[in-house]
């Protein structure tokens, strides 16, 4: 449902830029897919301690097990892959496509309430969550109300997404920006939000690994986007050639 609400939306931002809208979804043929196996890819290999000894099990993705960062990064690379082929402009793309992903995400991250899965630790708050016994963590079998962050997610992600549209029709930021503004207001809400959750993870100095990957990841973008509103008001200062001032 997330991927579909994604690209009917993409689908009529792109026809608004005066393109084809099918390319879309022919690109997210391909782009998906990718989106899936990467997202596989880096659960597997940030959480191989589950898989030692049954290196079969990495395939059955029935049983869970998707990093949201391995999806995004495969899937954009395929996309570039596939816009660069088809001769799609990378920046247009870029502005028509990136406010839809928070879009599936926050769709997506449902099923993690019909699974009782990836909640945060516990908490009597009036939203608390309930959980059944029986997928309760060891340790809190005692307790029966816990946060629920993939709300917490979901609802980070709908505002990410109103607030990239907002960015798009105000033309705040250069052609192609959303993606880092994008990058840096996911991974700072999955940052807030990953010191919540109580599921088992992969530590690196005792911190869980897509803490840091939300703290490297928040840098570059910033970074990024400096890089490139700095490029734009250099562009824009440039002083008129003499060629440009006789044309007109």
């Amino acid at each position: 449902l997330g991927v579909l609400a994604a690209v009917a939306l993409a689908r009529k931002r792109w026809a608004a830029l005066g393109h084809d809208p099918d390319e879309i979804g022919a690109m997210a043929l391909w782009a998906v897919p990718a989106g899936l196996i990467g997202a596989r890819l880096y659960h597997v290999l940030t959480d191989y301690q589950r898989y030692e000894g049954r290196w079969g099990a990495t395939v059955q993705i029935w049983n869970g097990g998707l990093g949201i960062p391995g999806g995004l990064l495969a899937g954009t690379i395929v996309a570039v892959w596939y816009a660069r082929r088809h001769d799609m402009p990378l920046d247009e793309l870029v502005d028509a496509t990136i406010p839809t992903i928070p879009l599936a995400q926050a769709i997506g991250r449902l099923g993690n309430w019909f699974n009782q899965e990836l909640f945060g630790r516990p908490t009597r708050l009036p939203w608390g969550l309930e959980i059944d016994a029986t997928n309760r963590p060891r340790g809190f079998e005692t307790f029966a109300t816990f946060h629920p962050t993939f709300l917490y997610e979901a609802l980070w992600n709908l505002a990410l997404c109103a607030l990239l549209l907002w960015l798009d029709r105000r033309r705040l930021l250069p052609r192609g920006s959303l993606l880092w503004v994008y990058v840096g207001g996911y991974f700072t809400g999955r940052l807030w939000i990953e010191a919540l959750r109580i599921d088992p993870a992969s530590l690196i100095l005792g911190v869980r690994v897509n803490i840091w990957v939300s703290l490297t990841a928040i840098t570059v973008s910033g970074l990024m986007i400096i890089l490139q509103v700095h490029k734009r008001r250099g562009v824009d200062g440039q002083p008129e050639t003499t060629d440009s001032h006789k044309q007109r």
